[in-house]
């Protein structure tokens, strides 16, 4: 691993050369493909040192013009070109394979040499704990073979491999398996086909010592699909509950939008090393192997909810992705946001819909709200890119999928399903665009979306300001509702938004409603909407189910938030009026200024105390938000300020609520194995009481907390135990550390939790016990998971990150200049962090440019880096 104790630092490093001038590529500039590839042939001579790859495309001149055939490549040895069986003069522009073709039809053929074991950046063919695998989205294909790696250029695939079947007993890739058999010298081939056209981005293969769990699938037509989970022969049974969410996710994409899986297999596999959680390859996902591998002694309950959400997310791309694909990638949201909306909808349908719509907006609130009032703030369809790989960001995915949501808000079930179907049906085997999306749902609904496009092009959160006035003699309240947009980077200006915002109102003495729900579409800069018959004061209950991401800012009578807590129907808005209530008392704190609790303590006791709520729900209405949510509502961050307000106030909550939080930390949640939302939800709310009491008595805390380690059977009271001690200064937590090391060290993502947990710590040495963990034999920077559970979680632990004499500064700046030679896309992830130094207070933010300052300065730095930088520093 890269030493990142050896980086000079900012005195001591030499003047720099100039920063890297990198292209930046414009959704404007768009224009079809010069050639079309129908047919490709790829025969692979697999091996981890030397792989040979030949391929023969059938080329197409695309529209009358005379250019030449050019081929995107990365870091390919190129060996032979041929076109026709002839020899033909090619020569290489920059990584462009140039070859002047006459007519307008051509078979080319290229072979090249590549070496997956010294691919570090996982991107193309590279290897992984024996294997060979690969990814190829984004722009991966040209590592692999010359082709015109775009997404627009769609070809169908014949694939033969060929490999040491000792070494490689299992060879897969996309489609289906026409044939195998054995070659000479302890080689053996297989050749696949796969019959529908598909850009490059998607395909795979991956050759390895690999066992299956094998199922299989009845189609609502009635065709049989062979499934297959391929993992190392260990891990063979922490592979059911992957197998039970895929046949889960087949059924239900049937019965919702009516899509039935087209290939005769199925076939995902296991990898330790990935940047990404998954991906959708046609017929053969490759997936992080943290995303599969589960049972109740290593994963979490939250990490079986993950794991079925990505299962179903891979599988739902076989149509919204696969099938239809991106024109270019501008439209990435339009696979994306779409499906993962899907995937959203089916997890609801799974469970709690209730709690997962509070899941989904939590971290919409964590990641994307952040990331649109920053530096890095992007529409969901942005406008340019220097590296596209650093647009699979939280506004492309779940801004996106909000977007998806108000089409189905605003459209409703049956309507959004007829669109959806014409889709499908419209643009199936082509490359399309958001707005094909749109006109689809347009023209199957009959409904104008237009106003709606905007939310494609126009960057930054919408701030909804509402106040209600009543008249009490006439029995009449105005809903008085306005809008505006912060000037985010390139858009000083801003449109107003069309905003569904549900809304219903309660009556202030009853609690009851006395004006049924009703969307209201608030798209001008001020609205006003009438209620009439009203028989008592209304208390405003509005973005129901969070059904527009927006923050809204209610003017409220005194009670009112209390009253919703207790009385609202929806139970999103019933969490939101609790988290308003803590917002109250956390802002005022960070303030300094007088701080009532009262009203937090009383809504949170009748939570808990509730018979009618479920402990899942529970969970999620007393947690207090995080302090990196808590900096977004300020103007001036104070990371102190913001972490002390809110220990103040985690103190109060628990001592007023010590026996109730008691109770609920002592309910018994039965088997780990039992995976029921009752026993799910109760097991969340023991683990979420157990911090509150921590936050009141930390003596005592410690001791239930070791207890709940000590007894657990399962990794959801084990882990939600640890994450308690681990910020303590208690003998439990050094025993706790020590026991699950010793217990879980050989499991590799049992190991990242516990790399990741003391990075989470809140404590005033963390950064030092980070750095001890930076040495330690089992952290390797090479890893994306170990990188990200390390260096990943200290960046967003606010407090412990945002230390005032900036050494957590330097600490994550090293990590990216050292992950940058090896993988600049993970590298790349670990710059927004950063971002936010505008808002802080004077010291800090110096202190945090000075770092961006030095990454810019590095030598080398790649166009990933070097985007996600400039960017943040423009």
């Amino acid at each position: 691993m890269a030493d990142i104790r050896t980086l000079p630092d900012a005195e001591t490093a030499p003047e720099a050369p100039p920063a890297p001038v990198h292209a930046t590529i414009r959704r404007e500039d768009y224009r079809p493909p010069d050639w079309l590839v129908p047919e490709i042939a790829l025969d692979f001579a697999l091996d981890a040192d030397v792989t040979r790859v030949r391929s023969r495309l059938t080329v197409e001149r695309n529209g009358a013009h005379d250019r030449p055939l050019r081929l995107d490549g990365d870091e390919l040895t190129p060996l032979n070109v041929l076109a026709n069986g002839q020899d033909v003069a090619w020569r290489m522009e920059g990584p462009q394979l140039v070859v002047d073709i006459e007519g307008d039809r051509a078979d080319l053929e290229t072979e090249v040499e590549i070496n997956p074991a010294q691919n570090t950046k996982l991107m193309g063919l590279y290897a992984s704990g024996g294997m060979l695998c690969t990814q190829c989205e984004a722009e991966g294909f040209r590592r692999i073979t010359f082709f015109p790696d775009r997404p627009d250029v769609l070809s169908r695939y014949r694939v033969r491999m060929d490999a040491d079947e000792q070494r490689f007993p299992i060879l897969l890739t996309n489609g289906n398996e026409l044939a195998s058999g054995k070659g000479e010298h302890g080689r053996h081939w297989a050749e696949w086909e796969d019959p529908f056209p598909k850009p490059s981005y998607l395909f795979a293969l991956v050759a390895g010592d690999l066992k299956p769990n094998r199922d299989t699938f009845t189609t609502m037509s009635g065709r049989k699909v062979d499934l297959a989970i391929w993992v190392r022969e260990a891990d063979l049974p922490k592979t059911g509950h992957a197998m039970a969410s895929l046949k889960a996710a087949m059924a239900w994409d049937e019965k919702v939008y009516g899509r039935e899986y087209d290939l005769d297999q199925f076939n995902i596999v296991a990898v330790s090393d990935f940047n990404m959680g998954a991906m959708e390859n046609k017929g053969l996902n490759v997936f992080n192997s943290r995303y599969i591998l589960a049972d109740p002694e290593i994963a979490t309950d939250a990490d079986f909810d993950a794991i079925a959400a990505v299962v179903a997310h891979e599988y739902f791309h076989n149509w919204s992705g696969n099938r239809v694909t991106c024109r270019d990638w501008f439209q990435l949201s339009l696979k994306e946001g779409f499906t993962v909306f899907r995937d959203q909808s089916f997890s609801a349908d799974m469970g709690s819909a209730a709690v997962k719509r509070i899941e989904d907006v939590r971290v919409l609130r964590m990641a994307q709200f952040p990331e649109d009032s920053g530096p890095l703030a992007h529409p969901v369809r942005p406008d340019s890119y220097i590296e596209i790989s650093n647009f699979y960001t939280a506004t492309v995915y779940n801004k996106g999928a909000e977007l998806i949501r108000m089409f189905h808000t605003v459209l409703g079930p049956e309507k959004f399903r007829a669109g959806t179907d014409l889709y499908f049906d419209r643009h199936d085997g082509e490359a399309a665009t958001c707005d094909d999306f749109v006109k689809a749902l347009e023209d199957a609904s009959g409904v104008d979306l237009s106003a709606f496009k905007i939310w494609y092009s126009q960057a930054g959160t919408p701030q909804v300001d509402a106040r209600i006035d009543y008249d009490a003699d006439t029995g009449t309240a105005l809903l008085k509702l306005g809008q505006r947009v912060a000037p985010t980077p390139g858009q000083p200006s801003k449109a107003p938004m069309p905003i569904p915002l549900r809304t219903a109102l309660l009556g202030e003495a009853s609690g009851a409603e006395i004006a049924s729900e009703q969307l209201i579409l608030l798209d001008r800069p001020e609205q006003t909407v009438r209620f009439e018959g009203l028989d008592e004061a209304p208390l405003l209950s509005i973005n129901r189910g969070f059904s527009a991401p927006v923050v809204v800012r209610a003017k409220r009578k005194g009670d009112e938030l209390e009253r919703l807590a207790q009385s609202d129907a929806d139970p999103f808005a019933r969490y939101e009026a609790m988290q308003e209530l803590a917002f109250e008392a956390l802002l005022a704190g960070a303030r300094g200024e007088a701080v009532d609790a009262e009203p937090l303590i009383r809504a949170a006791g009748n939570t808990l105390r509730s018979n009618e709520l479920d402990p899942a729900f529970k969970a999620e209405a007393i947690l207090l938000p995080t302090e990196a949510v808590i900096a977004e509502r300020m103007d001036v961050v104070d990371p102190d300020a913001i972490h002390s307000s809110r220990e103040h106030l985690r103190h109060a909550l628990g001592s007023a609520l010590m026996d109730d939080l008691a109770k609920a930390q002592a309910a018994d949640a039965g088997s780990g194995a039992d995976l029921s939302p009752l026993a799910k939800g109760t097991r969340r709310l023991r683990s979420v009481s157990l911090g509150l009491i921590a936050g009141a008595d930390q003596a005592r805390a410690a001791g239930l907390a070791k207890a709940q380690f000590d007894v657990a059977d399962n990794m959801t009271d084990r882990q939600g135990a640890l994450s308690v001690l681990v910020s303590l200064d208690a003998p439990e937590r050094e025993a706790a550390l020590t026991a699950f090391y010793e217990r879980f060290h050989e499991d590799a993502l049992v190991l990242d939790k516990w790399f990741a947990l003391q990075a989470a710590a809140q404590r005033t040495d963390t950064l030092d016990q980070v750095l001890t963990l930076a040495a330690h034999r089992e952290f390797t920077i090479a890893n994306p998971n170990r990188l990200r559970a390390l260096a990943g979680t200290f960046g967003v632990n606010h407090w412990a990150f945002n230390g005032a004499d900036g050494r957590g500064y330097a600490f994550l700046a090293d990590m990216i200049v050292a992950a940058d030679k090896l993988n600049p896309q993970v590298a790349a992830r670990l710059v927004p962090p950063f971002g936010r130094w505008r808002r802080f207070e004077p010291k800090r933010s110096a202190l945090m440019r000075s770092q961006l300052e030095r990454i810019m300065n590095t030598p080398g730095l790649s166009r990933d880096v070097f985007e996600q930088v400039s960017k943040s520093l423009a």
